[in-house]
């Protein structure tokens, strides 16, 4: 059994065709496979990481364990950038003879797969699998479209509140246990000590406001029929996206400066003591120890309308797929199985931090290591998705949700008018999805 690993070049005229070309493709055709060889070479396709070594030797030992039960196999691993992903999985899509067996893939891309008709559905396999009971539920559903399977989940992730320990000492406050609690904290952060953000907030940090839409009832959009209509609009809705527009302002986050970041840039500010509380990942951490921060912080969940209740947060991370084009789809499904086992998943923790998605094994990683205790908590509460529409990809990449933010924030629109505006463009997208 022979692996071969390489490292993918981020090709100049993919860079620069962008979210258009995605958009542009092409639907793909029927590219269902018409053989199921038991041996050859099968092609994987895995996401790059920042700092990739750990996760190959991770990578590297489920493709020994695999290749211990079948000899004569060959696995080749190609790490691609996650920038040009989109294109490179829809081209695949388009050609099975360039296509590789498996792929590595967002949890938020897995309706789109489907309608693109690129991944296979592995319902019967997983269900056997007696792994994949312990599979906590939000994880599988980022798998699962129209109550069928379509791959399995590898790593899941999950924000939660990251607070100054130090600033809260000095000021004799405790750490916020309500919605109302969190904004009311914040604010008084900022007048106590001005050259702070109370809690940074970003414009165009949808996954950290999400959180403030689900706590207070309302959602992204709702289910009926098979067809999905925007739910932003709706009066619990619209008291979420209040509450988190409520923090941009000179009190808190002027929105001069908050209405652009990201979630990226929030992190940054607690990470470099600019902020006394911010919403960030599990994947977050390391960033945040880095940080001139270190050593004086804390994390709790992100608390809800109650006191003592928890936010549901959006549970990200990525699953992994067999295509539908692959000849190897037996192999193939073993591979999927050994890549997101529970040893493999319980070595990516060690390694990156990923978050595992089996409860068992979760709650292990959280014996070992205590900084992940309030995102333990956080899924345990709850956690929610996106929805499991192939229009969700659209939305997303024509920033509706930060769209209706920034309105807001900059005073263009108010809640209604902007909130109203959103859901019609979120309908659109739904109805040209299908």
């Amino acid at each position: 059994m022979k692996l071969s690993s390489r490292i993918a070049v981020p090709v100049a005229a993919l860079a620069l065709a962008g979210l258009t070309a995605t958009a542009c493709a092409p639907q793909t055709s029927d590219t269902g496979a018409t053989k199921d060889e038991k041996s050859g070479t099968l092609r994987v396709w895995l996401f790059q990481e920042v700092n990739n070594k750990p996760k190959e030797q991770v990578v590297d030992a489920a493709v020994a364990a695999f290749g211990k039960k079948h000899e004569g196999t060959k696995v080749e691993i190609e790490y691609i950038p996650v920038e040009t992903r989109a294109q490179r999985i829809k081209a695949a899509f388009n050609d099975p003879k360039s296509a590789p067996d498996l792929i590595e893939y967002g949890n938020t891309d897995t309706a789109g797969y489907v309608k693109d008709g690129g991944l296979a559905e592995v319902t019967e396999e997983f269900n056997a699998w007696d792994e994949a009971k312990d599979t906590d539920p939000t994880a599988r559903q980022s798998v699962t479209v129209d109550g069928k399977i379509y791959g399995a989940p590898l790593f899941v992730g999950v924000r939660a509140l990251y607070y100054r320990t130090d600033v809260f000492k000095e000021l004799g406050i405790a750490a916020p246990k309500s919605q109302a609690e969190l904004i009311a904290t914040a604010k008084k952060v900022r007048k106590a000590k001005p050259e702070l953000y109370g809690l940074a907030v970003g414009g165009a940090y949808t996954y950290g406001a999400m959180p403030f839409l689900w706590a207070n009832g309302g959602e992204l959009a709702r289910e009926s029929g098979g067809t999905y209509k925007a739910d932003v609009n709706s009066p619990a809705a619209r008291k979420g996206i209040e509450a988190y527009t409520s923090l941009f302002g000179d009190d808190n986050c002027p929105a001069a400066k908050c209405a652009s970041m990201g979630g990226n840039a929030t992190v940054t500010a607690f990470a470099s003591r600019k902020a006394a509380m911010a919403i960030g990942g599990d994947f977050s951490h390391q960033a945040v120890e880095a940080g001139t921060v270190k050593g004086k912080y804390a994390v709790v969940p992100l608390p809800g309308v109650e006191s003592g209740s928890v936010a549901p947060a959006f549970a990200g991370g990525n699953n992994i797929g067999v295509l539908k084009s692959s000849a190897h789809r037996t192999l193939a499904v073993d591979l999927m199985k050994s890549f997101t086992g529970k040893e493999t998943q319980a070595k990516l923790f060690d390694a990156m931090g990923f978050l595992p998605t089996y409860t068992d094994v979760l709650a292990d990683s959280a014996k070992k290591q205590p900084f992940i205790e309030p995102f333990v908590k956080t899924l345990g509460a709850g956690a929610k998705f996106v929805p499991a529409s192939p229009g969700w990809a659209q939305i997303d990449s024509s920033l509706v949700l930060p769209t209706m933010f920034q309105e807001i924030v900059s005073g263009r629109k108010d809640v209604a008018a902007a909130s109203d505006d959103a859901a019609k463009k979120m309908d659109a997208a739904f109805t040209s999805a299908g």
